[in-house]
């Protein structure tokens, strides 16, 4: 993979997930220790971004009184309203201190769904860029992580979901998302891999 066309696509690294106090953060973090995903996730944005690949950030964030959202949303996106995460201007919806957007990172925003692409100028920035190849980590494995996999392999990007920088409810998810799904729109990789790809390219 070569770095100028590659992007790492960072999904929801919020507080709301990822920290001790955020509001989903404990349903997450079994599966976050297992993988080791924000340590590895870290490495990866650190060599990444030194070897000329782009960071693009992918927040989700509604307004107070998430207007943004059908009057009766349901499914995952009711669990978002009932317990008051990622509103903008809150603790919970600000990304992770450890991942916090250099200058020359892109951070997307719009996100309101489950899709990276669906409410957003991702495809806009990306194409604008000449990438070709993005590599996804984030939250929830089988959910935001695998609609933007999806919506990726579907516009012709080639894409890699880094396996052990992914995190979501439970271990049986996490692992038939990771051994059945992404395979089928995606390379699979853990980011070991991923960055040793990208070395070889970047010399």
């Amino acid at each position: 993979m070569d770095p100028k066309k590659t992007a790492v696509v960072l999904i929801e690294y919020q507080n709301d997930f990822t920290s001790e106090g955020g509001n989903f953060h404990a349903a997450v973090k079994p599966v976050m220790e297992r993988t080791r995903m924000l340590a590895n996730t870290v490495e990866t944005v650190a060599r990444a971004r030194a070897l000329g690949a782009t960071i693009i950030h992918a927040p989700i964030t509604f307004t107070p009184d998430y207007h943004e959202l059908s009057p009766r949303p349901y499914g995952i996106l009711k669990g978002v309203v009932d317990s008051r995460s990622f509103r903008k201007g809150t603790w919970g919806a600000e990304i992770v201190d450890v991942l916090k957007p250099q200058a020359q990172d892109i951070v997307v925003e719009g996100k309101r769904g489950l899709c990276g692409f669906a409410s957003t100028n991702l495809d806009f920035v990306l194409r604008g860029r000449g990438i070709t190849d993005i590599a996804l980590g984030g939250f929830l494995t089988n959910c935001c992580v695998e609609s933007t996999m999806r919506t990726a392999y579907e516009k012709g990007y080639q894409v890699v979901t880094l396996k052990d920088c992914t995190a979501t409810l439970s271990e049986e998810e996490q692992r038939m998302a990771v051994e059945k799904n992404f395979p089928m729109f995606s390379h699979p990789m853990n980011h070991d891999e991923f960055l040793a790809g990208l070395r070889a390219q970047g010399g």
